[in-house]
């Protein structure tokens, strides 16, 4: 069996060169252009494969895998078949590989495509895609299946990667690479929701292309994460950047001259909001032309906000689908992650030039666009990377050195419970998570400065110092009222456009000032209770009733 099995091997070898060196003498003979060199090459390998197929069937037959094999074993004569795809596959690369490297070259130094990555990729994965087509339908006349047809069909696009890795490796404009990434995800790739059955027969050309698109995206995030760095992390905010409240007056100012239209889609709109933006969620896309696919103005969206904001909404708008769910849940948790820094930080640089009320306000404004916004994005819990911090422990060690008590158990004992035990340090927190923490901090941070200052003369300071007389304060109180809550709806006015969140802090300060004036009537109460019947008769009880 095996040397008959063989002999068969030999035999289409065999004619397998025959076919191929006629071919070659043919071309080298004369020149032929284009059409008559494709008509060669199939036609004249199409002649003679319906004959050795039958023969090559025949250890295809017997290339079974005994039962009870072993996972991943292969039958006996598997070999000889192997021999069958490896003949086939060398002759048929030397004769058309030639070709596709020099055709692919000629795309490369096109005008219309020399300079352009995805003018290239689209014209050069085209033709690559027409000539495996081309190859899968002689493949089918010469072998039954697929087996061996796709690892030939990798060298075939060899050609193809070594002009377009290059290319991929080199570019930087992050909006070429997300256009990249489009075309091959939405041309050359399967929608994973179609139900739709795949013809056994048809050619899966996203099994060939998918090192392109993993070449795209690994240059995508690498790019996205450069951004990342230089852009946010590292952004270094100028004076006028953080001239707020005034920077919300000039983009109101800038939207009334320019008469555009309500970004909000309603006509006869009586006020335009400072900072326009869609009323709800989007994906935020930027593009050459004033409006985005979206049908509003994107620069209208983002203008008047903090730039590292809104860079973090634009690069999540352009990675967005285009790299693989896990890597963009984790690379949208450092964007939010780094973005919810920087606004703190600018928070703080603007309370110390203008006010902290400024400060919290720019604060406040900014993690709710962000919270609205990354509800588009459908961004996944991401666990924390958990490390260990032993620089307490290192700076611990250096203390009880230089102070000579290094061996003394009781100053060990000491530091047990703080710098000798290592800090558990997270390093991504849930972004989501992260930025409800902030903006519940700022939050009661502004609406606590404003209750302080208007229970400032009942706080407990007040009421300590000598002289210190309940009925005044009460009407203390109601003075600074009255004029720090107009303050702060001027305040709000300056930031925030949506009047239900206005009322809601204002409401928030209320609360405030109720809770801590009772507070200090109970305290009040409960001094002239102490002090007796007699005194409680004529005592500050009975005057505020009165």
């Amino acid at each position: 069996m095996t040397r008959g099995l063989t002999l068969i091997r030999v035999n289409f070898v065999g004619g397998l060169r025959e076919i191929a060196s006629d071919v070659t003498k043919r071309i080298a003979d004369r020149q032929l252009n284009e059409t008559t060199m494709s008509a060669l090459l199939y036609a004249k390998f199409r002649v003679g494969a319906s004959e050795l197929k039958e023969v090559a069937q025949e250890i295809r037959k017997r290339a079974v895998r005994a039962p009870g094999a072993e996972p991943g074993a292969e039958s006996e004569y598997q070999s000889l078949m192997n021999e069958l795809y490896t003949s086939y596959s060398a002759t048929r690369g030397k004769l058309i590989i030639p070709l596709i490297r020099k055709k692919i070259g000629d795309i490369a130094v096109a005008p219309s495509t020399s300079k352009e990555l995805v003018p290239f990729a689209r014209n050069s994965i085209g033709y690559i895609r027409e000539m495996c087509s081309y190859e899968n339908e002689l493949w089918r006349e010469w072998f039954e299946g697929k087996q061996g047809l796709y690892d030939f069909l990798e060298s075939v696009c060899e050609p193809l990667y070594d002009h377009l890795r290059p290319r991929i490796i080199h570019e930087n404009e992050i909006l070429k690479l997300c256009e990249l990434c489009t075309l091959l995800q939405t041309r050359y790739m399967h929608d994973q929701e179609d139900d739709e059955p795949i013809d056994t027969n048809e050619l899966d050309f996203s099994v060939l292309i998918q090192p392109a698109l993993e070449d795209a995206q690994t240059r995508l995030v690498f790019r996205t994460q450069a951004i990342l760095r230089d852009e946010i992390e590292r952004y270094k905010p100028k004076p006028d950047v953080l001239d707020y409240p005034a920077n919300n007056r000039r983009v109101s100012l800038s939207g009334t001259k320019s008469q555009q239209p309500a970004t909000s889609g309603r006509k006869g709109s009586i006020a335009e909001p400072t900072t326009p933006m869609p009323k709800t969620p989007v994906v935020v896309e930027e593009s050459d032309s004033p409006n985005g696919q979206w049908g509003f103005d994107t620069h209208a969206a983002l203008q008047g906000w903090y730039p590292t904001l809104r860079k973090a909404i634009w690069l999540l708008s352009r990675i967005y689908r285009l790299v693989n769910s896990t890597v963009f849940d984790d690379l949208a948790h450092q964007i939010v992650h780094q973005t919810t820094l920087s606004l703190h930080y600018a928070s703080t640089l603007i309370s110390t030039s203008r006010t902290p009320a400024d400060g919290h306000l720019f604060l406040i404004k900014h993690l709710l666009f962000l919270k609205q916004q990354i509800v588009a994005f459908d961004i996944e819990y991401v666990t924390p990377d958990v490390t260990f911090d032993f620089s307490g422990m290192t700076n611990t060690f250096y203390e009880l050195r230089d102070r000579g008590g290094f061996f003394d158990p009781r100053n060990l004992w000491k530091h047990v419970s703080g710098n000798l035990l290592p800090k558990v340090v997270e390093n991504m927190l849930d972004a989501k998570v992260e930025l409800d923490g902030r903006l519940r901090n700022v939050i009661t941070d502004f609406t606590a400065s404003f209750a302080d200052r208007i229970l400032s003369p009942v706080t407990e300071s007040a009421r300590a110092k000598r002289g210190f007389e309940p009925m005044k304060a009460v009407e203390q109180v109601k003075g600074v009222a009255e004029k720090e809550v107009p303050a702060l709806r001027r305040k709000l006015d300056e930031y925030i456009d949506d009047g239900r969140t206005k009322e809601t802090l204002i409401s928030a300060v209320m609360d405030l000032v109720v809770q801590g004036y009772e507070g200090f009537y109970e305290e009040q109460m409960r001094e002239e209770r102490g002090k007796g019947e007699g005194a409680g008769a004529g005592g500050w009880g009975t005057r505020r009733g009165k």
